[in-house]
C-alpha cells in the first residue's frame, strides 16, 4: 500500500524510491525498517491518527491508513530516516527455552559450571537464560521465581533434569544493542509488532531482568571474536540461534575449523549448541549439540523459530 502511494515529495519517499540496494525482505528488508520506525512513533504516543489504525483496532481502510502515514512522512521525515539506515534488530527471548533445554542436556554430561559464549547475540537477552523459568512437558525448569516464565508447546520426554550453572557469559554481534539503554530498548520493542502481545510481554520482562543483570555485548565479527575469546581449557559452550545463516561463508568455515581444532585438543567438556535452519530437515529449525571430547553431533529437538513448539527428540 505505501509503495503504491510513495512519491518524491518527501525525504522518506525519495530515500525509499531511490534505495541503492535490494529492498526485498530477503536482503535489506526496507519495508521492515520503515514499519519499525512507524511503530516506534506509535509507541511514543506520537501521531494519534496513525495509532488509531494499529491493533487492537480492526484492519484499516487502505486509503485512511495511507493518509495517516503520509502525515508522518510530511511532519517527521528527519526522525524516520535513521530507521532506514540500520537493518531491523530483534532479540527473540522465546528461543531461550530451546537453548536452555539444550544446555540441560549438556549439563547432564558435564556436571560442572559452564563458560557460555554466544555469537550473533544482539542485546544478549538469551545469555540470561538461566535467570528465566520454563515449563517443559508440565515440569518446571530453571528459576521458578523469575519474572519471565516460558511455557512452549512441548512434545516428547522432558530434557535431563540437570542444574544449569553459568560460570561466565559473554557474546558478540556485528551491531549489538545495549539492553540497558532506553534508545536500544525502544528499538527492540519497535520490532515486535503490536498484535504480538505475548511476545511483547516476554521481551519487556527479559529487558527488565537485563536491567539488573546487564551483559555487555562486543561489536565484532563472530569468527574473529571467537578465536580471540574462547579459552583452550575449561567447560565451555558456544551457542547461537538463527544467526549462523547470516554470517559470511568464510566466517562460517572459520568458526567450524576453530571449534573442531580446539575440540580435538580438549580434555574437558566443550559444546557447540546450534539452533538454526536445518537443510537436512527440509529447512525446519533444529537444535543440535556437538560435544567434545569425541566430537559427537546429536539432534536434540525441532522447534519453531520463536522457540515454540518444541519437539524434543533426545532421550
Amino acid at each position: 500500500m505505501v509503495a503504491e502511494q510513495l512519491d518524491y515529495a518527501t525525504p522518506v519517499g525519495r530515500a525509499v524510491l531511490g534505495w541503492p540496494g535490494n529492498p526485498d525482505s530477503s536482503a535489506d528488508a526496507l519495508p521492515l525498517r520503515l514499519a519499525g520506525g512507524l511503530h516506534c512513533f506509535v509507541r511514543r504516543g506520537r501521531f494519534p491518527k496513525l495509532a488509531h489504525h494499529y491493533p487492537p483496532k480492526p484492519l484499516p481502510v487502505p486509503h485512511d491508513l495511507w493518509e495517516a502515514v503520509a502525515e508522518v512522512f510530511a511532519d517527521s521525515s528527519d526522525e524516520l530516516l535513521p530507521w532506514l539506515d540500520v537493518a531491523p534488530q530483534t532479540n527473540e527471548v522465546g528461543r531461550s527455552a530451546v537453548l536452555f533445554a539444550g544446555l540441560s542436556h549438556f549439563a547432564s554430561v558435564s556436571g560442572k559450571p559452564i563458560h557460555l559464549f554466544e555469537i550473533g547475540a544482539s542485546s544478549g537477552l538469551n545469555l540470561n537464560l538461566d535467570r528465566y523459568g520454563y515449563r517443559f512437558g508440565g515440569e518446571q525448569f530453571g528459576d521458578s521465581s523469575s519474572l519471565l516464565q516460558l511455557s512452549p508447546s512441548w512434545q516428547g520426554l522432558p530434557p535431563p533434569r540437570a542444574e544449569v550453572r553459568i560460570a561466565s557469559r559473554q557474546g558478540c554481534d556485528l551491531s549489538p544493542l545495549d539492553a540497558t539503554s532506553p534508545a536500544d530498548r525502544e528499538r527492540l520493542l519497535a520490532y515486535v509488532w503490536p498484535d504480538q502481545a505475548e511476545r511483547l510481554a516476554r521481551l519487556v520482562r527479559a529487558l527488565d531482568i537485563a536491567a539488573h543483570h546487564p551483559i555487555g555485548i562486543e561489536a565484532c565479527d563472530a569468527a574473529n571474536w571467537l578465536e580471540r575469546k574462547m579459552p583452550q581449557r575449561g567447560v565451555r559452550v558456544l551457542m547461537h540461534s538463527i544467526a549462523f545463516q547470516y554470517f559470511e561463508q568464510r566466517s562460517q568455515e572459520r568458526i567450524t575449523r576453530f571449534m573442531e581444532r580446539i575440540g580435538a585438543a580438549s580434555d574437558s567438556p566443550l559444546g557447540w549448541l546450534r539452533f538454526e535452519l536445518d537443510p537436512e530437515l527440509d529447512n525446519r529449525f533444529s537444535l543440535r549439540l556437538r560435544m567434545w571430547p569425541g566430537g559427537s553431533d546429536q539432534l536434540l529437538a525441532i522447534a519453531g523459530p520463536h522457540g515454540t513448539p518444541i519437539e524434543w527428540l533426545a532421550p
